[in-house]
């Protein structure tokens, strides 16, 4: 993974920032001074502050290493869940891409201004970052570590755009985080339905499950595209264009209680999206694959699927659903 990881695509979704502001405090890991007796009755964080900078560190160190030789295995040292789908199918892009924009990829960064918020021990597994990138000082990230096979990996990344903050967690007075249950609902929906909320957007216009998100810029894009796929379809209307919901790579959800009162939820998302021609241009015409769907092994023919993997962060109170911001990466096509 690296600052807004792939090039753009006109698939891709732009990340929209929160508009909560963030003034986090440096979380520690629950552990006091040396002969403090208090301290032994202090809640413990899911890692200490220590250990969640060690374990950012390294990311950065492997992360950069296989990002620069485009090593799938290696980077999977590190990566789990939403992130490791989206950077494994970016390595197999890359090759398409400029080479400025290749040699910028492969550059060196790291994580600055980082502010850890760490849960309880025994409410959660993972722990999280908020930081800014030494390439993209501007906007802040939220980055996820979760215990996978016994090692914490980043399951997800997500990016405020335009300079906006991100939403402030409930820090406690230990300095620790407030894990949610992802399976509540708070309002309309649980953090486990904003996914299939908004691949609902993509397959009906939010006729359905979508109909419980508040109007914000990632919902009204996603509109957009349901809206124009449905009216215009695929090459140069020679082909109907649909999506599809699929399951994601990792079904994983994230939720923290925010300093407001409501829920910060960070999802995974994913969906497919078929362009079929039309049956009265199938005996002398076929679909051509564009040069990321050719990359994935995409070849011409009378259909062509295309299969998204991405990730996303929203603020759920009893009274709204607002998806403050969202990132896909194209993975696959046949």
């Amino acid at each position: 993974m690296s600052p807004h990881t792939t090039r753009p695509s006109r698939l891709r979704t732009a990340v929209v920032g929160a508009t909560t502001a963030l003034a986090l405090t440096a979380c520690g890991g629950g552990t006091g001074s040396d002969g403090d007796k208090a301290a032994d009755d202090k809640p413990q964080g899911v890692v200490s502050q220590a250990e969640a900078k060690k374990i950012a560190d390294r990311y950065e160190k492997v992360n950069n290493k296989a990002n620069a030789a485009q090593d799938a295995k290696l980077l999977a040292t590190v990566e789990a869940g939403q992130v490791y789908a989206m950077d494994k199918a970016t390595y197999t892009l890359v090759k398409t891409w400029p080479d400025k924009e290749q040699k910028a990829y492969a550059k060196p960064f790291s994580y600055r201004d980082r502010q850890y918020v760490i849960p309880e021990k025994g409410t959660a597994t993972w722990f999280a970052v908020r930081a800014t990138s030494s390439q993209d000082s501007k906007n802040s990230v939220l980055l996820v570590f979760d215990k996978v096979g016994g090692t914490h990996k980043m399951v997800l990344s997500l990016w405020a755009g335009s300079g906006e903050p991100l939403p402030e967690p409930a820090i406690d007075k230990h300095g620790l985080a407030e894990a949610a249950d992802p399976g509540t609902k708070v309002g309309k929906l649980a953090p486990t339905d904003v996914g299939a909320a908004y691949a609902d957007l993509l397959q009906t216009g939010g006729k359905k499950k979508g109909t419980a998100l508040t109007s914000t810029k990632p919902v009204e894009k996603a509109k957009k595209t349901y809206q124009r796929s449905s009216k215009e379809g695929a090459a140069d209307g020679m082909a109907t264009q649909m999506f599809f919901a699929k399951a994601p790579a990792d079904p994983s959800v994230y939720a923290l209680r925010m300093a407001d009162g409501g829920v910060l939820a960070l999802f995974p998302a994913a969906h497919k999206q078929e362009s079929l021609l039309k049956e009265a241009y199938r005996s002398n015409a076929s679909l051509v694959p564009n040069e990321e769907q050719s990359a994935f092994g995409a070849t011409r023919g009378p259909l062509i699927t295309d299969m998204f993997e991405g990730q996303g962060m929203a603020e759920l109170t009893p009274k709204a659903a607002r998806i403050a911001a969202v990132d896909f990466q194209h993975v696959d096509a046949r």
